[in-house]
């Protein structure tokens, strides 16, 4: 059932971390924000592992032995980019982060819910993650924290997948689980995503991304998650043992869940 996953992730457990130099180059204005942004989202990258061990005693339909593989190696992926992001954040001066008020929320939140409800938690984290380092990506030129970023960013595309994939399964069939996800998923990802533009505002603005396109640019990841989940009672296989090493890459051919990433060209701006 979910062996095309757990294959994927397994052909990327051995990449090499992307080439960070000791110093990256930033407008003055940037580097602080953009520093403190990488670190606060560094300790959200590196802290999953409580669930992948909880999911091991779960039982249900949806979840195997390959999938608990699957997800133990989804959790090794998000640990080699949070030593990404702490090299960025390094690179550029900064220091990393023991917590962060909105890292506690989620983890409380998270440590409060049972098994279905810390996954759909995951599955905004994927969308929160997504829209920044894309969007931050976008702002940047070309060189390596802009590489490395979207190598990230293309990971998340596929845990997001990997989540979609089973919430599909597991409402398959049942107008009531839809209905139920519908609810939680629009309430969780919007208080995610809102609190997120909320944290990084400062980054958002000197960036040149703004918050409110930054809001809107959820808005339409949250929404495209929906559709996807509920778009089809046929499970999002989009797995393909191929690595998604850059985020243009993640621009699946029909029926691979090609609006899940609404895909925005953004505007540079000079510092």
């Amino acid at each position: 059932m979910w062996s095309e996953w757990k294959r994927l992730f397994q052909e990327r457990a051995s990449r090499p971390l992307p080439p960070i130099p000791e110093t990256i180059d930033l407008p003055p204005r940037w580097r602080a924000p953009v520093a403190r942004s990488l670190a606060r989202f560094q300790i959200g990258e590196g802290g999953e592992g409580r669930i992948a061990n909880e999911i091991r005693r779960v039982q249900l339909a949806s979840i195997d032995d390959d999938y608990r593989d699957a997800l133990r190696l989804f959790v090794r992926e998000e640990g080699r980019h949070a030593r990404i992001l702490g090299t960025m954040v390094r690179a550029l001066g900064g220091e990393l982060c023991r917590e962060t008020w909105t890292e506690r929320l989620f983890v409380r939140g998270r440590r409060l819910a049972g098994v279905r409800l810390k996954l759909l938690v995951l599955l905004a984290a994927e969308v929160v993650g997504i829209g920044f380092y894309g969007q931050l990506a976008g702002a940047l030129d070309e060189g390596p924290l802009r590489d490395a970023l979207l190598q990230i960013t293309g990971d998340e595309e596929d845990h997001l997948r990997f989540h979609v994939d089973f919430f599909q399964r597991s409402i398959r069939g049942s107008r009531g689980r839809r209905a139920l996800f519908t609810a939680v998923w629009l309430g969780v990802a919007s208080l995610a995503c809102g609190l997120v533009v909320l944290d990084h505002r400062q980054t958002l603005a000197v960036t040149g991304i703004g918050p409110r396109d930054a809001a809107r640019d959820y808005r339409d990841r949250i929404l495209a998650v929906l559709r996807a989940t509920l778009a089809t009672e046929a499970p999002l296989t989009s797995a393909r043992g191929r690595p998604a090493a850059k985020a243009k890459d993640c621009d699946r051919e029909p029926g691979e869940a090609a609006q899940v990433i609404p895909r925005r060209r953004l505007r540079r701006r000079a510092a």
